[in-house]
């Protein structure tokens, strides 16, 4: 079950989204890759970036704060959480998104295709 704080949270990050995810969200709003995104999605106590329920499929955008230990436990015990969700995720770098846009866009639609099947 969401909570309450956990939704004003997901309302909040989507005003003030990060230059990555704003040209992600380009791309994946509207159905424009072939399947419907939402973004900042809650999903229990997680907040997902993006997220295709249909095919339960996550995109994450990752900055610095992401090789911190502290970070990178946090996001290894929320992959495991999802996981157990049957959420599958992929992760790309912020600086990813903004160098090499159209790799990323590749490697979605790659997996939005394996798990469409």
């Amino acid at each position: 079950m969401v909570k309450f704080k956990t939704i004003i949270k997901a309302r909040y990050l989507r005003k003030e989204e990060t230059k990555a995810e704003k040209i992600l969200w380009q791309k994946l709003r509207n159905s424009n890759i072939g399947i419907k995104f939402r973004r900042q999605y809650p999903i229990d106590m997680y907040i997902l970036d993006f997220y295709a329920p249909k095919i339960k499929l996550s995109i994450e955008l990752d900055g610095s704060v992401h090789n911190l230990k502290e970070t990178k436990e946090y996001d290894r015990e929320r992959t495991i959480y999802l996981e157990s969700k049957y959420i599958y995720e992929l992760r790309f770098w912020n600086s990813e998104i903004e160098n090499n846009l159209n790799s990323v866009l590749s490697k979605i639609r790659t997996k939005i295709k394996e798990l469409n099947h």
